[in-house]
């Protein structure tokens, strides 16, 4: 075998195993490590100073951060959420189905519902229902047109400071649900809806167990974002003199003049709220992705298990 001929084999077995990708390696990236590199160090000497700076006073917060009043305002605070975000799930549910529905009547209703509450803020909302006496001295059920009257009520003694809150938060939040749901509904092919109808089932079934455990899966992102901005929400409710965890620090620092001090107890409360909510809100999220998540495979071993053959081959050849 004449030296020419050997050397073009060698050329050729260096040039298969340059084009194998098991042999391959990603570019270096110098630019990436530097990047993490500045972002780490900005990220320390913000934290470093934020840490040593005297004017936050560190030791009032930890001194006021699990104290009686503050831990009564964060039990408003969490309750409120609670009972406003369940409310205006199941307020917005109806909504967001009427607004589908075929029937005018209840279509238009549920679009003025949501044209009206996303339209105004939710300041304004609180404070007109904390107010609603000024209106309205006395709430009574009676015959329209006629002085027959079934029941009536106070208002002063419905709408307390609790209940406007609850109102408040809860039916403006309906709007906002109103169209993630129907969002979601949306999101589900028509043809579960043909395949429920083709079973007889009746839509009020067909939504409960087809289409509205399909439709989870791009309700349930959205949604907790409003759960987490009704945390924030709820210390719009300080104006209307609701105890909740806003109104607590206030009525602290209104007496120490301990300003950033109780307003970091309260940003650091609230940090940690939305933070367990979002693991909480991942979970969810996997567990309605189940049988939908696509799986990352190693595109370099399945392209290298490809080759495998045909690269084999060659240096059998070759040999």
């Amino acid at each position: 075998m004449s030296p020419v001929t050997n050397n073009s084999r060698a050329r050729d077995k260096a040039d298969v195993q340059q084009r194998d990708v098991a042999f391959a390696r990603s570019a270096p990236t110098y630019g990436r490590w530097i990047s993490w590199i500045l972002v780490l160090v900005i990220a320390a000497n913000f934290l470093w100073l934020v840490a040593t700076n005297p004017n936050f006073e560190w030791n009032v917060v930890l001194q006021w951060f699990t104290e009686g009043s503050v831990m009564k305002g964060l039990q408003v605070t969490l309750g409120l959420t609670v009972v406003s975000m369940i409310l205006g799930t199941l307020l917005g549910l109806l909504l967001g189905v009427w607004r589908l529905s075929e029937n005018k009547l209840l279509s238009g209703l549920s679009s003025l519902y949501i044209w009206f509450f996303r339209g105004t803020p939710l300041l304004v909302q609180l404070i007109f229902w904390y107010n609603l006496s000024t209106l309205f001295p006395t709430i009574a059920i009676t015959l329209p047109w006629t002085d027959i009257t079934f029941a009536s009520w106070n208002t002063n003694d419905l709408i307390t400071p609790l209940t406007a809150a609850i109102a408040g938060l809860a039916l403006n939040e309906a709007a906002y649900m109103a169209e993630i749901i129907r969002a979601g509904l949306l999101s589900v092919d028509n043809g579960q809806v043909e395949t429920t109808q083709a079973f007889g089932m009746s839509r009020s079934r067909a939504l409960r167990r087809v289409i509205i455990p399909q439709a989870m899966r791009s309700i349930i992102p959205p949604t907790g974002n409003q759960l987490i901005s009704m945390i924030k929400a709820t210390s719009l409710v300080s104006v209307i003199a609701m105890g909740d965890l806003l109104y607590s620090v206030q009525a602290v620092y209104n007496r120490t003049f301990e300003i950033i001090p109780m307003l970091m107890v309260a940003v650091i409360w609230y940090l940690l709220i939305t933070s367990i909510l979002n693991v909480g809100q991942s979970a969810i999220e996997r567990y309605y992705a189940r049988g939908t998540t696509r799986t990352v495979v190693n595109k370099r071993r399945v392209a290298a298990n490809e080759a495998a053959p045909a690269v084999a081959h060659r240096l059998k050849e070759d040999v």
